[in-house]
This record gives structure tokens, sequence and C-alpha cells, in this order.
């Protein structure tokens, strides 16, 4: 069983901030990741790490547990885009897609 609890994050203008900086960050170190991935040729998780995983955490100033997130976030990203271009759920009907 699996119980599902939805919070509403009520934060202080200094912690929402905060947030957005930690957001975007994250977002920019995700891009940063995707280009690694795609000009390297690794896409899993584990093997990209080695390419960026010291780089993250430099360069962006996040933590442990932020920079494997956004590793895994470009890793999924690339996995879902592999599956939907099997599934031929990319491109015009009649393209190659």
């Amino acid at each position: 069983m699996q119980l599902v609890v939805q919070v509403k994050l009520l934060p202080t203008p200094d912690q929402g901030s905060s947030l957005e900086a930690t957001l975007r960050a994250c977002n920019a170190a995700a891009s940063e990741v995707a280009v690694v991935a795609r000009n390297t040729g690794v896409y899993r998780n584990y093997h990209l790490r080695k390419h960026v995983y010291q780089a993250i955490k430099t360069d962006h100033g996040l933590g442990a547990q932020a920079a494997q997130h956004v590793i895994k976030k470009v890793c999924d990203a690339y996995k879902s885009l592999k599956a939907n271009i099997r599934a031929g759920n990319l491109g015009k009907p009649g393209s190659k897609r």
C-alpha cells in the first residue's frame, strides 16, 4: 500500500529566494549534464556520474543528494526520449520520426 500526501510549502521570502536559486542551479546543472551525456554517448546513471558528479558539486554549489538527482533526472529524460522514439510517439504521422 502506498500513501500519498500533498503538502503546500509556505516559505518565508528568504527561504523562497533560496529555493528558487537552488532550482535554477539544478536546472542549469541538468542542461550541462545533458550536453556531456550527448557528447560522450553515456546515458546510464552510474557511468554518467563518473563524468559529471564532481563538476556539478563544485561549479553549481549543489550538495551530494541534489547532484545525484540532477544526474538521474537527465538519465530518465533520455530514457523517456528513447522509449517514445521506439514507440513512434514523436514526429508527424507518416514521417520517419
